[in-house]
């Protein structure tokens, strides 16, 4: 349980845009944060996601999960609050509708996907104090707008592990004068991911997997708990022509607190010129 609490922030380069995008700036930041999973007695959680805001970074994209308790979104809000004060954008979870069930820890290293609950969260005041702050509402839904100088297409899916998602109501490619494109989902699952990139999107951003939470040493992950491979869990890979960032998540189901050369992180992605 010690390690749930050891939150880490990785940097990471991302070369993807086209030479001059930048204007002469180093780099445009993402603050990539997933899978918070709260629940109300999480106070060291919500004051290291709150320092995250020293970061000054010019987008947040939180892909879901955010709860884990009846109880939980005043602590959510508590740890976004710096945070929404951003530009951003954000996808829901299951976890985000309806609350964890019990179960054995032991049973997540079967891979299995497990059942959604019929008890439902608070949802609905989270995402309104999501919108009133200015976030933007991925979940099937597409937005253009501008960050930093930087023209943004972005667009989600609502969870597809548990087939929340549509994606016919987003289909189509983004925006062609975008400087960057944005696919939001909360989980990294194949036939999702496969219609990002046909259509064009530039880099997806999802969590759900925990880094696959109970690891090997090295952290090598034995499940996803998704359609994604192990090796591609957690940190920044390629998707054929398309970049995709997954989120190894700040936090785990209240019923299975454990976590095992996988540390709880968020991560500022640095997107600079392609080389």
């Amino acid at each position: 349980m010690r390690e749930c609490s050891q939150f880490r922030l990785h940097t990471v380069d991302v070369p993807i845009l086209e030479p001059g995008a930048l204007e002469g700036r180093d780099a445009f930041t993402i603050l990539h944060i997933s899978d918070l999973h709260m629940v109300p007695s999480q106070h060291k959680k919500q004051q290291w996601v709150r320092s995250l805001a020293t970061l000054q970074p010019d987008l947040v994209v939180n892909t879901g999960d955010n709860l884990s308790d009846l109880k939980g979104v005043p602590g959510v809000l508590r740890a976004l609050e710096p945070l929404l004060r951003f530009p951003g954008l954000f996808v829901f979870g299951t976890n985000d509708y309806f609350a964890p069930r019990p179960v054995n820890p032991l049973k997540y290293l079967t891979g299995k996907k497990r059942k959604v609950s019929k008890v439902p969260l608070p949802w609905e005041g989270m995402r309104a104090a999501f919108l009133e702050h200015g976030w933007m509402d991925a979940n099937q839904a597409r937005h253009e707008f501008k960050a930093s100088g930087l023209k943004i297409a972005a667009a989600g899916v609502d969870d597809p592990h548990h087939h929340l998602d549509d994606y016919e109501a987003i289909a189509g490619q983004p925006h062609p004068e975008a400087d960057l494109s944005l696919a939001l989902l909360h989980s990294p699952e194949p036939r999702v991911l496969e219609r990002f990139k046909s259509d064009g999107y530039m880099l997806s951003l999802s969590g759900h997997t925990h880094g696959g939470q109970v690891c090997l040493p090295g952290g090598k992950a034995l499940v996803t708990n998704c359609g994604i491979d192990p090796e591609r869990c957690k940190g920044l890979h390629r998707f054929g022509e398309m970049w995709m960032h997954v989120s190894n998540g700040l936090g785990q189901s209240k019923y299975a607190p454990v976590r095992l050369f996988c540390k709880p992180s968020a991560t500022l992605l640095r997107l600079v010129a392609k080389d």
